[in-house]
């Protein structure tokens, strides 16, 4: 059975932060591949935390090892410019969340 997961990501030693998000390495083939997440439901809600270097997502999935897995294939993670800090299971207490979102641009 699927729950939701909060995962912290943060920049990796190859993001440059003198440069915008859209300039980074390989951002069409990270905004592909976090797109197809969404689509897919297994990503539902994700952004970077203002002021920081993380990045907050909340996962569908049903265990750390699926989540480890689906995100290892992400292009920005196998160039290192995002690495996994923590993965906590969630309990949504307060609001919902859909089922699926649509992808976002």
């Amino acid at each position: 059975m699927n729950r939701l997961f909060a995962v912290i990501l943060q920049r990796g030693p190859a993001y440059r932060p003198e440069k915008p998000l859209e300039a980074q390495q390989e951002w069409e083939a990270h905004r592909t591949f976090m797109n197809a997440l969404v689509g897919d439901g297994f990503v539902v809600l994700g952004g970077p935390l203002e002021g920081t270097s993380e990045v907050l997502l909340i996962f569908r999935a049903a265990s750390t090892e699926e989540i480890m897995k689906r995100w290892s294939e992400d292009p920005w993670v196998i160039l290192d410019l995002l690495q996994m800090s923590r993965i906590i299971p969630w309990d949504l207490r307060l609001g919902k969340i859909e089922k699926k979102y649509p992808a976002a641009g």
